[in-house]
């Protein structure tokens, strides 16, 4: 069973950062699937926000959060990361991470149905 945490959150003001992380319970499928980042605010649906292939080689991003947001992953440690910054209020939302149920899908994938395991969340929030 795949286990996921996510930590790191917490309350910033707009224009901080912060840096999320998740860390797997299994190190060693992580480096086959590729992994996102979603959100979801208050009275919202859940949105993508970035994924990462099992190399880390590609990325993608939601528009959004693109050039303010970095995704990343480190395999020896079973972890990835979201690094925030230049945060705002509508950033405001709790954030899972989640394991892409394809290994090796050449392509990454924005619809969370195509994720299998998810974590928890952490709460960001972001005060103006």
């Amino acid at each position: 069973q795949v286990q996921l945490v996510e930590s790191g959150g917490g309350l910033v003001q707009a224009g901080g950062s912060l840096r999320l992380s998740c860390a797997a319970s299994e190190r060693t499928f992580s480096s086959r699937h590729s992994m996102g980042w979603f959100r979801q605010a208050p009275g919202k649906e859940r949105e993508f926000v970035a994924a990462i292939s099992g190399s880390g080689s590609m990325t993608t991003y939601a528009d959004s959060v693109k050039g303010r947001f970095t995704i990343s992953r480190d395999n020896a440690e079973g972890t990835v990361y979201l690094q925030m910054t230049s945060l705002k209020p509508e950033d405001t939302a709790v954030y899972s991470c989640a394991r892409d149920d394809l290994p090796d899908r050449p392509v990454l994938k924005q619809r969370a149905s195509a994720y299998d395991f998810w974590g928890q969340g952490t709460q960001v929030t972001v005060s103006s």
